[in-house]
């Protein structure tokens, strides 16, 4: 265990590396001098060039000042008050009014001994007064003050407090500041997107504070990155023109490459970066391995505001993580456009409940000896109006990740039961209904109660019911998830494992999970009589099936020799295009036996 003697040298150390880093800032600030006498500008800057600040800028014609400023963004600025053309006064006006430059630090140089313009200019928002002839010393307490005070200010505005990186306010500015420079100057400029694919779920399980400590270690490998890139080699860059490195929400960071010879120069920085992310990471001693993904915007091939470049990154992302990550990738308007639809659709999908817009299809699950209805599966559909259907698979997986899949989930658990319902009513024999239930869902406590609520309150027998789950589904915590299980069945409620043999079939967790069906997966009946091995793992799991006690359902079901093997090998039910597709509710209706048929 580290002592507390060795904690406080280490706290004192990180102090005074954070003091030594603030006192370097200070002496890069940007510092603009505005005075129609060159002597004057000259004589304040070796001033200051003692003391060892370096970042300067000299306009003696201050009609082109403002221009400057918008494309500088200095940190202080040295005014004169009297000047031809501009005066201070009329500069220091504009200044306030500015939107981007109305938070300057100003100091006003002058050799006016009138109160009056004193009172003027502090009226107008100057910072601080400096008498001519400047005295040197007076000179640097004022700039190290006003600059120690913005620095502050700065901090608390514009930074993480977490990471000291600058936040996504700040970003946003550098970034349309960078833009502009490299428009007038006819340069390049990279924008990357970068997310560490697994933080969310490592911080979900191993707590906030394991979430912090984990950004503090991948922003200081990020900065070691940063700093130890071949500048001179591979970008041409000025020490006045920093790579740019900003901290936007959870898991994700921007990063801004000014003076880029060209995109390759933004490829090998990404290779650098997932490297040093791929490095073990020690957090709460417990080794983490994480990757990133990072989406690339590079200017002038992708030209627009800060906001377009933004968001064609964050897509080239996204599409990065969703394919698995660990990788990079450089926009298009493609993928933009991809992920704009998504977005769209995700909005619509959110609207989709309350305007009527989902209904259920119900494919029938027959008997494979006598060949009669025994049941239905209640599959999801989303009618957008009457020309158009847009599948499942395109909106199921963004249900999922948004949580609308538990909302939706109710809904179709309560219509399935409705429906039934209704069957019932309308004289056919009482059939079973078998219900999809997603891994979200199965992360909501209140699942089982709530599904409780709604067959009660439909008046269905609950022993109709059953909840279809997949193999994928137990790969973790999976006690947990077997008790919600046990709570359902306690109601009545059946429980099928579908898609058997596609996923994490171990035979240990099957004998642990409360089942009553087994459902064989639609992709063994493709090749089932052109490869033998097909044959026999459907005949091995519908023995398996059996000796558990199971009711064996064959899912894709499409032709009569397919059907004949299942009678052979003694399977109980089948879904398949066999008998009929999933159909809307009230032409199933007409293929339902009567009651007392």
């Amino acid at each position: 265990m580290q002592s507390a003697t060795a904690k406080a040298n280490s706290s004192e150390l990180q102090e005074a590396s954070a003091i030594s880093e603030d006192n370097d800032q200070q002496l890069n600030a940007s510092i603009v001098i505005v005075d129609d006498e060159s002597t004057t500008m000259e004589v304040v800057k070796a001033y200051l060039e003692e003391t060892g600040y370096r970042n300067f800028v000299l306009i003696e014609e201050s009609i082109h000042a403002l221009a400057t400023l918008e494309r500088q963004r200095p940190d202080l600025l040295l005014l004169d008050l009297k000047m031809p053309h501009v005066s201070g006064f009329d500069l220091l006006r504009d200044i306030r009014m500015h939107p981007k430059l109305s938070h300057l630090p100003v100091i006003i140089l002058t050799s006016s001994s009138d109160n009056q313009d004193k009172l003027q200019a502090l009226d107008l928002g100057a910072t601080d007064f400096l008498a001519k002839p400047v005295d040197p010393s007076e000179l640097r307490l004022r700039v190290r003050n006003t600059l120690a005070a913005k620095a502050y200010q700065d901090r608390l505005t514009f930074y993480d407090p977490l990471t000291r990186l600058p936040n996504r306010h700040l970003f946003m500015e550098s970034l349309d500041w960078g833009l502009t420079s490299a428009r007038e100057d006819e340069e390049k400029l990279a924008l990357m997107c970068i997310e560490l694919d697994q933080f969310d779920k490592i911080r979900d399980t191993m707590g906030l504070l394991a979430g912090d400590e984990i950004l503090r270690q991948f922003t200081l490998r990020f900065q070691k990155v940063i700093k130890g890139i071949d500048m001179m080699g591979r970008m041409e860059v000025d020490e006045y023109v920093p790579v740019n490195l900003f901290r936007l929400d959870g898991g994700v960071f921007t990063l801004i490459l000014h003076r880029i010879h060209s995109e390759r120069d933004a490829a090998g920085v990404a290779a650098c970066l997932l490297e040093a992310v791929r490095s073990v990471l020690l957090v709460k001693n417990t080794e983490l391995y994480l990757t990133a993904s990072i989406g690339i915007a590079a200017y002038p091939t992708e030209d627009g505001d800060s906001h377009s470049m933004l968001q064609l990154a964050s897509s080239a992302k996204d599409h990065v993580k969703a394919n698995g990550g660990g990788s990079f990738q450089f926009s298009s308007r493609r993928i933009n456009t991809q992920y704009q639809q998504r977005l769209s659709l995700e909005a619509r999908l959110r609207k989709a409940l309350d305007r009527n817009e989902l209904m259920l299809h119900y494919q029938p699950k027959v008997d494979v000896q006598t060949n009669r209805i025994a049941g239905v599966e209640a599959l999801l559909r989303w009618q957008v109006n009457e020309a158009t259907m847009i599948p499942p698979d395109k909106f199921i997986p963004i249900a999922e990740e948004t949580g609308l899949i538990i909302p939706i989930g109710q809904w179709v658990m309560g219509e399935a039961c409705r429906q039934l319902s209704v069957w019932q009513r309308g004289g056919k024999v009482p059939i079973g209904m078998a219900v999809n239930l997603s891994p979200i869902q199965f992360q909501n406590k209140q699942m089982p109660t709530v599904f409780k609520q709604i067959v009660i309150n439909s008046g269905v027998s609950p022993q109709l019911m059953t909840l279809e789950v997949t193999e994928n589904m137990f790969l973790d915590d999976i006690d947990r998830k077997i008790e919600y299980m046990r709570r359902l069945k306690d109601q009545g409620i059946k429980l099928a494992l579908d898609d058997f043999g596609t996923g994490y079939s171990s035979l240990s967790y099957l004998k642990k999970l409360p089942l009553d069906e087994l459902k064989i997966d639609r992709s063994f009946f493709i090749d089932l009589f052109k490869d033998p091995k097909s044959s026999a793992l459907v005949s091995t799991m519908i023995y398996l099936s059996r000796s558990l006690n199971l009711t064996t359902v064959a899912e894709g079901v499409e032709t009569d020799e397919q059907l004949s093997f299942l009678k052979k090998g003694a399977c109980d039910l089948y879904q398949g295009y066999l008998f009929s597709r999933p159909l809307p509710p009230d032409q199933l209706f007409e293929m339902l036996p009567p009651a007392n048929g």
